[in-house]
């Protein structure tokens, strides 16, 4: 026999990865709560965004970096360049999705961005959305 056969009182009904916590905070009993699919999904997106390449180790490339364009200017280069690197990173480090469409666009203040990122849950079907507002320069 080539490996183990596993059994389950559940049933073979999928379930799908569920990731770390983003903010891992024990409760009252001092047990770490994990969140359910769709936050789990939300707070690894989360972390792809607000995480600059080179910041985890052993990780060099994870991570968007939008914290890095807080001194950029709000082009249209920079926006495009967002959006490619957004749409790559999430795609790539957040697998329990797929990506229908990121949009970043100017918010109402030209010294901010509006990003948005659409996606449906594989194992679900269920479409869902992220969005938030990143600091940039000037235009």
């Amino acid at each position: 026999m080539p490996g183990p056969i596993l059994t389950s009182s559940q049933g073979g009904g999928f379930r799908a990865a569920i990731c770390w916590p983003l903010l891992p905070v024990p409760d009252e009993d001092g047990r770490i709560v994990f969140p359910d699919l769709d936050s789990s999904i939300r707070q690894r997106i989360e972390c792809v965004l607000r995480t600059s390449p080179g910041e985890q180790l052993m990780r060099p490339q994870f991570g968007a970096g939008l914290e890095l364009l807080i001194h950029q200017p709000n082009t249209t280069q920079i926006r495009a360049r967002l959006q490619h690197a957004i749409e790559q990173h999430v795609r790539v480090y957040e697998p329990r999705i797929n990506v229908d469409r990121v949009d970043v666009v100017p918010g109402r203040d030209p010294k901010e961005l509006s990003v948005t990122i659409a996606y449906r849950v594989r194992a679900t079907g269920v479409a869902a959305q992220v969005s938030a507002r990143v600091p940039v320069g000037a235009a």
